[in-house]
């Protein structure tokens, strides 16, 4: 007798894929769609990168863009005036009342001042609105800024700490807390603000000096009614500095 023949709906073997020669199975639409928008993505970004482009050169128009490079410069001279005043008085307040903490904010309101001129050098050319060259330099320059100031607010605040120096409580002190505290921070969130919608990183570290500025003037107003009520609470000014101080040099290392 002839061996019976294998039957014809025997089940494949699952360990073969496909058979030999066969072409691979074609992916879905909607996934080649996703993998060819993904590798133009890249794309796009190298080729921006390669042409030394920000990314708000797609995002805005000609006209957009040169709005919003105006509205930076008009922020920027406007922080480099309301800071400056900011300074001087600080400055004023920490000589006469021995406050570690108005000089830390003295001292980022001078910071304050270069960075908003630094920002000013960056958009002043109409032309390098979306230069990520300009950029770069700018923000490598307020990095070093943060540091070298970052550095003297620490080690006077620390000096402070071990002389231990009492602050004294006047009116004087309470309006330049409060009008610094206000302003800086206005001025930080416009900045926050510009930088978002530009893309440009020298923009908003320039906001967060002035967001640091306009915490300091609240410390400075916290600590002095701390000391008032409860003068064992000697140190609170000079921590505050030291905090803010190593705050910056953080920010200015990133």
């Amino acid at each position: 007798m002839e061996p019976s023949a294998a039957p014809l709906d025997t089940t494949p073997d699952p360990a073969i894929v496909q058979p030999p020669g066969a072409s691979p199975p074609v992916p879905p639409r909607e996934q080649q769609q996703e993998q060819l928008r993904i590798g133009e993505s890249g794309q796009f970004s190298e080729g921006l990168e390669d042409r030394g482009l920000l990314e708000s050169s797609t995002r805005l128009k000609p006209h957009e863009a040169q709005s919003y490079r105006k509205k930076a410069l008009w922020v920027s001279w406007v922080s480099i005036i309301v800071t400056l005043a900011l300074a001087v008085a600080a400055f004023t307040v920490s000589v006469m009342r021995y406050s570690a903490s108005s000089f830390g904010f003295a001292f980022d309101a001078t910071l304050d001042v270069l960075s908003s001129a630094i920002v000013l050098w960056r958009y002043s050319n109409a032309a390098a609105v979306h230069s990520a060259h300009r950029e770069y330099i700018a923000c490598v320059i307020l990095g070093v800024i943060f540091l070298l100031s970052s550095l003297c607010i620490v080690i006077k605040a620390i000096h402070d700490l071990a002389k231990k120096v009492l602050p004294e409580v006047d009116d004087f002190l309470y309006s330049v807390s409060v009008l610094s505290g206000i302003l800086c921070t206005v001025l930080a969130v416009i900045k926050f603000m510009l930088g978002k919608v530009l893309t440009s990183r020298a923009l908003i570290t320039d906001g967060f000096n002035s967001l640091v500025g306009g915490i300091m003037g609240f410390s400075i107003l916290l600590s002095a009614e701390v000391f008032k009520h409860n003068s064992s609470v000697w140190y609170l000014d000079g921590s505050i500095g030291v905090l803010i101080g190593l705050t910056i040099f953080a920010y200015g290392i990133k």
